[in-house]
C-alpha cells in the first residue's frame, strides 16, 4: 500500500459514517483505512462493521480494549502496511483529493512530512474558520533554509502525511494528554524536507454534542511534552539551532499553556499551574521581553491575537492574578 490510514474510533456513533465515506471515496486508489475500535461503548463498531462488508478491499479494522487515543494510534501503527501514515480522528472528514496530492508532493520534493491546511466546519458542514498552516513559504521546504518553521508550526497530527520510516523507533506517548506536541516535533527533527499544500483538505468538526471539557492539572503535560522535544533537540542534527528551540519552548511552553491555564477554574490549581510556568520559565533563561517579543510566521504573536486573550496574557505577564481571576 501506498498509504495507510489511522482511524482511532471512539463512541463516535454519529460521526463515523461520514469520516469513513470521505475515506473510501479518497481519488487515491493504493490506500488502506486502519479503524481501530478503541473499546466504544456506543454503536460505533456496527458501523465499523458495515463499512467492512461494503469495503472489504479498503477497510481494515480492529477492535481494541480502551486504552486512549495515543494506544489506538501506535495499534493502528503495527498493524499499516503503507509507506506513508496518515491520522484521521473519527468525528472529522477529508477532501477526497486530500491523499493523493500529499503523496504527490512527498515524492516530487523526497518528503517525509507533508502538511495541509485545516478547516474548522460546524455540524451543517458550514466552515468557521480557515487555519492556514505555513503561509508565505514554499511548496518544498528544507529545513536548513527555513527551520524558523520548527517553532511555528502547529503540531496536530491530523493534518499531515509522515514516511513510515519515521516510526520505526518512535511511538505516541501513552497515558499523557497533548501527545502530538510530544511526539510530532521529534519526527520533523528527523527530516530535511519538508512539503505543504494551501489545499484546505482537512475538515475539523466542531461539535455541538460534546461536552465542555474540565481544564485539569492534565494541562502540565505540555511543560512534560516541551521538556522532551527538548531532549531529541539536543541529540538531532538541528541542535545549533537555539533561537529557533527558544520560540518553540515560548509557543508551546508559555502561550499554549496558559491558552490552557486560562480555563481552570480551580484558583488554588491556577495558581499551582502558573508557579510551574514560572519555573519552566526560569530554568530556560527566558525573558518577558522574548516572550513579548516572540514572532510567528514574521508577525509578532501577542500583538495578533484578541483583544481578551492579549489582555489575559500581559496580565499574567505583570503578576496580576488577581486581575486574571476577574477576566476568567
Amino acid at each position: 500500500m501506498r498509504v495507510s490510514v489511522i482511524v482511532p474510533v471512539y463512541n463516535v456513533e454519529n460521526y463515523l459514517a461520514k469520516c469513513l465515506d470521505s475515506l473510501v471515496g479518497q481519488t487515491l486508489q493504493d490506500i488502506e483505512i486502519v479503524v481501530v475500535n478503541d473499546g466504544s461503548k456506543d454503536n460505533s463498531g456496527l458501523i465499523i462493521e458495515e463499512y467492512v462488508q461494503k469495503f472489504p478491499e479498503k477497510i481494515k479494522a480492529f477492535t481494541k480494549e480502551n486504552g486512549g487515543l495515543s494506544d489506538a494510534r501506535n495499534f493502528g501503527l503495527e498493524k499499516a502496511s503503507g509507506e506513508y501514515i496518515g491520522f484521521v480522528d473519527s468525528d472529522d472528514y477529508v477532501k477526497e483529493t486530500m491523499f493523493e496530492e500529499m503523496v504527490q508532493l512527498a515524492e516530487k520534493h523526497q518528503a517525509k512530512m507533508v502538511i495541509c491546511n485545516i478547516q474548522k466546519v460546524d455540524q451543517n458542514g458550514e466552515v468557521t474558520q480557515k487555519l492556514t498552516q505555513i503561509p508565505n513559504m514554499p511548496e518544498k521546504i528544507e529545513l536548513d533554509d527555513y527551520f524558523s518553521v520548527f517553532s511555528d508550526l502547529s503540531y496536530f497530527a491530523c493534518n499531515k502525511l509522515f514516511k513510515k520510516e519515521l516510526f520505526d523507533s518512535k511511538r505516541f506517548k501513552k497515558g499523557v494528554h497533548f501527545e502530538d506536541i510530544q511526539l510530532i516535533p521529534q519526527l520533523l527533527l528527523e527530516c530535511k524536507v519538508l512539503a505543504q499544500t494551501q489545499n484546505f483538505h482537512y475538515q475539523y468538526l466542531e461539535r455541538t454534542d460534546s461536552i465542555t471539557k474540565t481544564h485539569t492539572e492534565k494541562g502540565l503535560d505540555i511543560l512534560k511534552a516541551v521538556k522532551d522535544v527538548e531532549a531529541a533537540f539536543e541529540k538531532s542534527g538541528y541542535a545549533l539551532k537555539k533561537k529557533e528551540l527558544k520560540n518553540f519552548q515560548i509557543f508551546e511552553g508559555v502561550y499554549s499553556f496558559l491558552a490552557y491555564v486560562a480555563f481552570v477554574k480551580n484558583e488554588d490549581l491556577f495558581n499551582k499551574m502558573a508557579a510551574e510556568l514560572a519555573d519552566f520559565i526560569k530554568e530556560r533563561g527566558i525573558k518577558i521581553q522574548d516572550i513579548l517579543n516572540y514572532s510567528r510566521f514574521g508577525k509578532n504573536y501577542l500583538l495578533s491575537l484578541p483583544v481578551k486573550k492579549k489582555i489575559f496574557y500581559l496580565l499574567f505577564f505583570a503578576g496580576q492574578k488577581k486581575l486574571i481571576r476577574k477576566l476568567i
